[in-house]
């Protein structure tokens, strides 16, 4: 059983992330899609339905707020991280590390790192965690502001590394021409 307090907490975090996300995705479908034809890792003709992505990003992150559709929202949010871990692996060993990552926003030209691989897996396991059983008791005011700065900090740490990683992994790139 997980306290109803940590379990807010993540479902609140991962809301945002997948809110976040469905976000940038929605306000420049063409450049998403794009990003995903990118990847050549559907059909092409399936990278017509990438609006379906967002709408699925933003149906998670609502349905982790609803105790009623948490599991299914857990479970479906999990996936969705699970298959954008594969589609980094996928290009990754293909050689294609000039992707886009697609995950910053359509102003945010990232390549693709095997760093995100692992984010991605490890966040799959973490909204997981919103799956196991909650434990009841009744919430206090010290339970809001746990949730409400928990979830702040949780964002600001989640940018805080993605940014610190991404800035190492330009350090370390090896210039092409280098033998």
């Amino acid at each position: 059983m997980i306290d109803p307090a940590i379990g807010a907490l993540l479902a609140g975090a991962f809301a945002l992330l997948f809110g976040s996300a469905a976000l940038h995705k929605l306000l420049d479908p063409a450049a998403f899609a794009a990003v995903l034809r990118a990847y050549r890792v559907v059909p092409p003709l399936l990278t017509r339905l990438a609006l379906l992505v967002p709408l699925l990003e933003l149906a998670v992150a609502v349905g982790l707020l609803a105790g009623a559709g948490r599991a299914a929202a857990s479970a479906a949010g999990a996936a969705l991280l699970i298959s954008y871990a594969a589609a980094l692996a996928v290009n990754l060993a293909r050689g294609r590390r000039d992707l886009s990552c697609g995950c910053g926003g359509p102003n945010d030209r990232r390549p693709i790192a095997a760093w995100m691989v692992w984010r991605n897996l490890a966040l799959a396991a973490l909204v997981g965690l919103t799956e196991l059983p909650w434990s009841v008791r009744p919430m206090h005011s010290a339970d809001a502001l746990t949730i409400g700065a928990g979830t702040a900090v949780a964002a600001l740490l989640y940018m805080s590394f993605d940014t610190l990683l991404g800035r190492l992994d330009a350090r370390t790139a090896l210039p092409q021409d280098t033998p």
